[in-house]
């Protein structure tokens, strides 16, 4: 079983128009898992803060597969689905899940590591690296040079 990095429920403002989960929540829901994976890897916001380092996303992209309706719970995956062999560049897959199980959407991001001083892409310390490759990956992980 893929591993759950957040689990809550659909709450009425998340709503759109037709009764079911507006598309910006489903991006909402993914972030939120990311950001709890990371912080059980130790890269919690003050870490990341005495660093001078924050993450940067270049793409998101949501797969559609089924609704979510009001007063439904939504589980969310996280996975490596690719990274460079420097973990400089990422990217991450995440499986969104009903209160029944069903995947509802599927969560692709691409992104890298920015220093928050100079405003340019870095890589982690070798320190924080050593964690960030113990993230789970998905079958189909690829390391790139």
């Amino acid at each position: 079983m893929e591993t759950i990095y957040f689990e809550g429920p659909v709450l009425w403002s998340q709503i759109d128009a037709n009764m079911h989960l507006r598309h910006s929540a489903y991006g909402d829901f993914a972030t939120q898992a990311r950001l709890k994976m990371l912080n059980e890897l130790g890269f919690d916001y003050h870490v990341l803060l005495a660093q001078n380092l924050g993450p940067v996303l270049f793409r998101e992209e949501l797969i559609y597969l089924r609704e979510v309706g009001i007063n439904d719970t939504v589980k969310v995956t996280c996975a490596l689905s690719k990274m460079k062999r420097d973990g400089s560049r990422w990217s991450f897959t995440q499986n969104i899940y009903r209160t029944d199980g069903v995947k509802a959407a599927v969560v692709n991001t691409d992104g890298a590591w920015i220093d928050t001083e100079k405003r340019k892409l870095t890589v982690l310390p070798d320190s924080m690296f050593g964690k960030f490759k113990f993230i789970p990956k998905t079958e189909t992980f690829v390391l790139e040079e």
